[in-house]
């Protein structure tokens, strides 16, 4: 069949693109996505991230890998990605962060026009609907609910207290006037409805059954793009296995490409769309020599510190704890509240190296359990976690291929650690997140430190 419009890759952008280009009725639409329909319970239930997040099964996850990493001692970087209609929307902590104004201002100083602060608020304000109500900086009735957290635990509190400490000023608001400060992230959830309390992916923000039922929408999901065919250097559709055969999903206007920074890459390279040589090693003809695609990779790595809990008011996998969750399970699916409602990165903060950067460079994400390794390492005692990344990094690295087979992962190089100002500057993340959790307020839950460094934490 054809499409006017066919849309590669139902993630966040995917599911946006869909429903307002489906609005028009004379517009025909067909979304493309490789996942599920994104409405199991594993993501409409917050806390079985945990489920989800480390790859292992994988439960609406790519559970991608990194190539080995020179800055790492060849260790390899785990790479979760949602695979499900609302992409990474689906899987992550439903942390509502909108990012820096001067973030904006900067791409478009760089030639992305129409990016500047001042035009994409508008869009901010128009896509939101928070519990809190429409001001300046936020909309109140948009289709993406923004809620605050149901019951943030005691210690997230006290990491909020621990940081004042540390000189952070509190903030209620991590979108307002200054992002600077240390509180409680607000969170993608819904706050009215049948649904209060679960997550709100972009999928259930913008797909929701009345827009999945327009005549003029389609939505293919479990169905892998191959690659888009070209005819005259013009798109005139996608190339997908979908029901076990391979089908052409033409269109008459567009083909967009909205598979993330790695699944469009590798898309356009397995089109014959891309760097030459890439393309030559994997006995791919080039369409259209582009060097550009897969470059330029920019990715945020953070260093975690866990400490065991001396009190059990956090999460822990042991018998206590799993009955905890048991018992938040039953309350969650009875009112939306409650531990199972909880994002775990519960408070956090954004905080600049040193008092000459314009804007914070650094942030901090508190987590009520002990998170290893993507939660691949799993610890059964009550604990705690402290994430520190780097907001800005000027490592650079690549995507590519792997093979010239669609179902084999792309090629991620991220060059971790490539730039020394890297190390350098979650070095002094590193130490200002220690100085906040060793602060006093936070004694009560303080128990043993897992991977401890001698004196102040030390990144090798």
């Amino acid at each position: 069949m054809k499409y006017d419009y066919v849309i590669v890759g139902g993630g966040s952008a995917g599911c946006v693109m869909a429903s307002r280009l489906s609005e028009d009725p004379g517009t025909s639409v067909c979304l493309i996505e490789a996942g599920g329909q994104g409405r199991d319970i594993f993501i409409r239930a917050p806390a079985l991230i945990a489920a989800m997040i480390s790859g292992r099964p994988k439960v609406n996850n790519w559970a991608f890998h990194t190539e080995p990493q020179p800055g790492l001692n060849g260790r390899r970087g785990f790479q979760p990605r949602g695979k499900a209609l609302g992409g990474s929307s689906a899987i992550n902590a439903m942390l509502y962060v909108r990012g820096h104004p001067a973030d904006y201002d900067e791409w478009a100083d760089l030639g992305c026009d129409g990016w500047d602060w001042q035009s994409v608020l508008p869009w901010f304000k128009r896509s939101e609907g928070n519990v809190r109500g429409a001001d300046a900086l936020h909309g109140s009735d948009g289709p993406l609910q923004v809620a605050e957290q149901s019951e943030p635990r005691p210690i997230t509190h006290a990491f909020v207290e621990a940081a004042t400490q540390q000189q952070l000023r509190a903030t209620d608001d991590f979108n307002g006037p200054g992002q600077e400060g240390v509180g409680l992230y607000q969170v993608t959830q819904h706050h009215t409805g049948p649904a209060k309390g679960e997550r709100c992916s972009a999928a259930a923000a913008y797909l929701p059954d009345a827009v999945l039922a327009r005549s003029n929408l389609t939505v293919l999901t479990r169905a892998i793009a191959q690659k888009v065919e070209m005819t005259q250097g013009r798109a005139i559709g996608v190339r997908i296995k979908h029901g076990g055969k391979i089908k052409l999903i033409e269109t008459g206007r567009e083909v967009i490409l909205s598979a993330g920074a790695f699944g469009s890459p590798q898309l356009l390279m397995l089109s014959g769309i891309g760097p030459r040589d890439e393309l030559a090693d994997h006995g791919i003809d080039t369409l259209h020599e582009l060097p550009g695609v897969g470059q330029n990779l920019q990715d945020h790595l953070d260093y975690i510190l866990s400490y065991h809990s001396k009190r059990d008011d956090v999460v822990g996998l042991g018998p206590k704890g799993l009955m905890d969750l048991g018992k938040a399970a039953m309350r969650w699916r009875k009112d939306g509240s409650g531990l199972f409602a909880s994002p775990f990165a519960e408070g956090g903060a954004f905080l600049k190296s040193s008092p000459e950067v314009d804007r914070p460079d650094l942030q901090l994400h508190f987590v009520v359990g002990i998170v290893d390794d993507h939660m691949r390492k799993i610890h059964l005692k009550f604990g705690y976690s402290c994430h520190v990344c780097v907001l800005r990094p000027h490592s650079r690295g690549s995507v590519g291929l792997t093979a010239a087979d669609p179902a084999k992962p792309p090629r991620i190089d991220p060059q971790y650690l490539s730039d020394p100002r890297d190390l350098e500057l979650l070095k002094q993340g590193a130490h200002q997140m220690e100085a906040i959790l060793t602060a006093p307020p936070l004694d009560l839950w303080r128990g043993k430190r897992l991977y401890p460094h001698e004196g102040l934490c030390c990144i090798n």
